[in-house]
């Protein structure tokens, strides 16, 4: 280690990333001192100030291009708005209805990995792309897989389930994609800046908000009408082509709108902080390039006086520099999802961030068996002081807030790296972490209230466990990937990312199991237990039995264990979040500002 810093210093070896120092001084010594040459420098910093303001255009031309990606996205989480009429109008069973969201859910999230390796290779643009030819043919696909009613296994001439399926894996994938896109753009055009932070918590946070903007389009125009002229159900098949069509042209808009500035030099400075750090020593694709003429120099060729040949050694020199900077690209980029891969605290990071979402995934999705495990199944729905809809929309403007919070408060109070060559200045400040352990405390906090009976018979307080899990659940999805990309850098934030992003599909599932394995057996036991008192009389049996085959279930005992467990594993997640900030080589002492 001391061998290779020692090399670095003492100039032994010409770095292969800068280009001749000395080249550049003498050029600039003369400009300074000629005042010829005066004149030719002002019109250099004019078109440098000229070139910087046109990459700001761009820029935030992308923002805004990356925040209507995510406004429109997140189109899945309006999925209970028309869920039940598959059940009404399709005759799908309750298993298959699950079915078709949980196909979208896993579509959604396990080719994360994938799109953020192709944003960071090919940039956002084509993903964009992408994703909006996916989100058309999965909606006009799912509206005409509607419009052709129930399917021949439920009695009609509808086209088969497996068709409802395959457009909705087509949804998911599309979700996925263009919220990677976009948010991929904000981390590498802002992540080098000062509002990294408040950059990467709008997009998350606007995807937040696009179900439900889009359920109220839905809900209050494209509805259909009853025969006496009042308001009805949605109208599903205008509804999805609304969205096929829309999503569509917003992944057009961002086909063309997300683009990454200055990322060459960003590649640039990831590779002169690799060499300082002496990790392309060993690399035999530089020591190859530096023994070819070196790092950015141009073949000195005998070019022959026929024009035709003069062009032609031009293209070629072209293209090779070209492929030259692809390959660097490409070198970069799996060299940093090495390293990322063997820091043993990212795996830390995603355990944590696994144990924090899976739970917070799995309040969302049964948010409306919860509620009516409150009140006995007796209870008339219009007693009940809470409904699922309310809660649904609590938690979203909760962690929609919570995003952009801790995005912005991050910008203004988490610590800098100050230069080597200036005193650190005296501020107050607080980590990203601690925001984030605090967050996930704030979730946990919910979920105790749940466990305890605090709720139980008091829907009216059921807000608090909404607010409480909503904004937790929202600070770690905001917070998590600013962290990984001040950890990791943001040259290859897609990839990183996605590999994170990929584990709330597994929490989700794994919650998902344990609630509902949970709840069956409590409702299984309550039923069991009222049965010998019901064995004399031969219709309330009957009544029994088809009461056990819904799994109703009523009382603490449906979901205590459930939540309380919840709890742990976050306090959990918290233990390995410190770990890998404060322990053995962890962030702290690696003095990354986190």
């Amino acid at each position: 280690m001391n061998t290779t810093g020692s090399a670095v210093l003492d100039g032994s070896h010409q770095p292969l990333l800068r280009e001749n120092e000395a080249s550049g001084d003498s050029n600039s010594s003369k400009l300074s001192n000629d005042p010829e040459n005066f004149s030719t420098s002002e019109e250099d910093v004019q078109v440098l100030d000229r070139r910087k303001g046109s990459m700001n255009i761009v820029r935030y031309l992308s923002f805004a291009c990356a925040i209507l990606n995510c406004l429109c996205a997140g189109s899945i989480t309006a999925y209970s708005l028309y869920g039940h009429l598959f059940l009404a109008r399709l005759h799908y069973t309750q298993l298959q209805v699950n079915a078709v969201s949980i196909a979208a859910e896993l579509a959604l999230y396990l080719p994360v990995p994938v799109f953020g390796y192709l944003c960071d290779r090919y940039s956002p643009g084509p993903l964009s792309l992408g994703a909006g030819i996916l989100f058309g043919l999965g909606y006009l696909l799912a509206a005409f897989t509607y419009r052709s009613g129930p399917p021949a296994a439920s009695g009609g001439h509808g086209w088969p389930l497996g068709v409802m399926l395959l457009a909705f894996v087509c949804i998911g994938m599309g979700t996925s994609s263009m919220y990677l896109s976009a948010v991929t753009t904000c981390a590498k055009n802002f992540g080098r800046g000062k509002h990294k932070g408040f950059a990467l918590a709008m997009p998350i946070a606007a995807f937040g908000l696009s179900g439900m903007w889009q359920s109220q389009i839905g809900s209050h125009l494209l509805y259909e009408r009853e025969p006496d002229g009042t308001k009805g159900d949605v109208d599903v098949f205008q509804y999805f082509l609304f969205l096929g069509i829309t999503l569509l042209c917003v992944g057009l808009i961002g086909a063309i709108g997300l683009r990454v500035v200055g990322e060459d030099e960003m590649i640039d400075d990831a590779m002169e902080e690799l060499e300082r750090s002496g990790f392309l020593e060993d690399s035999a694709f530089f020591q190859r390039d530096a023994i070819d003429q070196g790092y950015g120099t141009l073949n000195q060729r005998t070019l022959s006086s026929d024009e035709v040949e003069i062009l032609r050694q031009e293209t070629e020199e072209m293209k090779r520099r070209e492929d030259q900077g692809m390959q660097k690209k490409t070198w970069l980029l799996n060299e940093e999802t090495r390293r990322f891969l063997t820091d043993h605290t990212m795996w830390w990071l995603a355990a944590g961030f696994f144990l924090v979402t899976g739970p917070g995934e799995a309040f969302i999705n049964n948010l409306g068996t919860i509620i009516g495990t409150l009140y006995p199944p007796s209870t008339s729905p219009n007693t009940i002081p809470t409904a699922a809809a309310t809660h649904v929309s609590i938690v979203a403007v909760t962690s929609t807030l919570a995003r952009i919070i801790t995005g912005t408060l991050s910008d203004l109070l988490a610590p800098t790296s100050s230069l080597h060559s200036l005193p650190p200045r005296k501020r107050f400040t607080v980590s990203r972490m601690t925001f984030l352990l605090i967050f996930s405390l704030i979730l946990s906090l919910g979920q105790i209230l749940l466990a305890s009976g605090f709720i139980q018979q008091h829907g009216e307080r059921f807000w608090l466990v909404s607010a409480l899990i909503g904004a937790g659940y929202g600070a770690a999805f905001s917070l998590t990937p600013i962290i990984c990309s001040v950890v990791w850098g943001v040259e290859n934030f897609g990839t990183n990312w996605g590999l994170v992003a990929v584990v709330p599909a597994f929490g989700a599932t794994v919650w998902g199991i344990v609630y509902s394995a949970m709840y069956q057996k409590a409702a299984g036991q309550q039923e069991h237990g009222d049965l010998p008192d019901l064995l004399t009389d031969r219709m309330l049996i009957v009544k029994v039995l088809e009461k056990a085959e819904e799994m109703l279930c009523y009382g603490k005992a449906c979901y205590a264990s459930t939540f309380w467990a919840m709890a742990i594993c976050v306090w959990v997640a918290c233990g390995l979040w410190l770990w890998a900030w404060k322990g053995p080589d962890g962030w702290s002492r690696r003095g990354i500002a986190v």
